[in-house]
């Protein structure tokens, strides 16, 4: 549960777990940096990240996919190294799977 003190400070509640192991006390103050996960748009290739900027649509939904999504495109792309017009219509495809909102290849 994420709380917002008066002060304007964000806070959340960590269970038992998260105490052991670690110099974090009951009622103490950790400070803590989130970071997104997985691949984001400057770990592309260029190629693909032209294709996410060119269709704002589909490059939100990658956006917001979980990494296992956006990785398995990224490795299915990746896969036609040796073959650039192979790489180019995969990249095309996904464009158009992320458009209709499909978190997969085949999914429907």
């Amino acid at each position: 549960m994420i709380e917002t003190g008066a002060d304007g400070v964000h806070g959340f509640a960590v269970g038992a777990a998260w105490l052991r192991d670690s110099r974090a006390t009951i009622g103490g103050h950790v400070e803590v940096e989130l970071i997104p996960e997985g691949p984001q748009r400057g770990d592309l290739g260029a190629d693909v990240a032209a294709a996410l900027e060119a269709s704002p649509r589909a490059g939100a939904f990658f956006d917001g996919l979980a990494q296992f999504y956006r990785k398995a495109y990224l490795r299915w792309i990746d896969g036609t190294k040796r073959r650039p017009d192979e790489r180019a219509r995969r990249i095309a495809e996904m464009v158009t799977l992320l458009e209709n909102g499909q978190k997969e290849r085949g999914a429907s």
